[in-house]
């Protein structure tokens, strides 16, 4: 016996495919929005910048360097500068060491000394876990904490020179050029993601 409600169900759903074929799908030119000059004039370039995160940053401490990626690669390398000579993987608060893993910006904010700031989510578990083995070792104190506020900002206005004589001044954080960060707060929206390496 046939079901008639299954017929005009059946109906409905072919009158909606049939009616949405007169829509054209639109597709974009990725370079665009990664303001790519893809064009044989240079005049005419687009300038936008993606509306969703398509950065990677990795962050090189024994190499003072922090390149970027976007989906088609290699994006640009800026140089870095951060707490401590010792390029050693951040044990607890004060030590004044660049922590490793992998990371992701959490927020933005102002600094009153180095202006624009794009903090991180240290400690993660990752982060957590490390500092659980070496106080259960006796490597550092049982009293120690695991610090915060780790993230990458610029040096201060007048001092870019600090970054060009790989002059670690932080306290555990990665610095650029003051000048290099307009860039980066601007382009690294949160959530981009940030793995910091030896």
């Amino acid at each position: 016996m046939i079901n008639p409600i299954r017929i005009f169900l059946s109906l409905i759903v072919f009158a909606l495919c049939f009616s949405f074929q007169g829509f054209k799908r639109i597709t974009v030119n990725p370079d665009i929005f990664a303001g790519r000059d893809t064009s044989a004039s240079s005049s005419k370039r687009v300038s936008l910048k993606p509306p969703v995160s398509s950065f990677k940053v990795v962050i090189k401490k024994s190499a003072y360097e922090m390149t970027l990626y976007d989906n088609e690669g290699w994006y640009g390398t800026y140089p870095v500068v951060f707490g401590n000579k010792s390029q050693d993987d951040k044990r607890m608060e004060g030590d004044r060491l660049t922590p490793e893993g992998h990371f992701k910006i959490i927020g933005k904010k102002i600094h009153k000394e180095w202006g624009k700031f794009l903090m991180l989510d240290y400690p993660t578990k990752e982060s957590y876990e490390k500092f659980r083995v070496l106080k259960a070792s006796g490597a550092i104190p049982k009293k120690a904490t695991i610090g915060g506020g780790i993230g990458i900002h610029g040096t201060r206005p007048n001092e870019e020179w600090v970054i060009d004589k790989y002059i670690n001044w932080t306290s555990g954080c990665i610095s650029v050029r003051y000048s290099d960060m307009d860039e980066l707060y601007d382009m690294l929206p949160i959530g981009t993601e940030v793995i910091i390496e030896k």
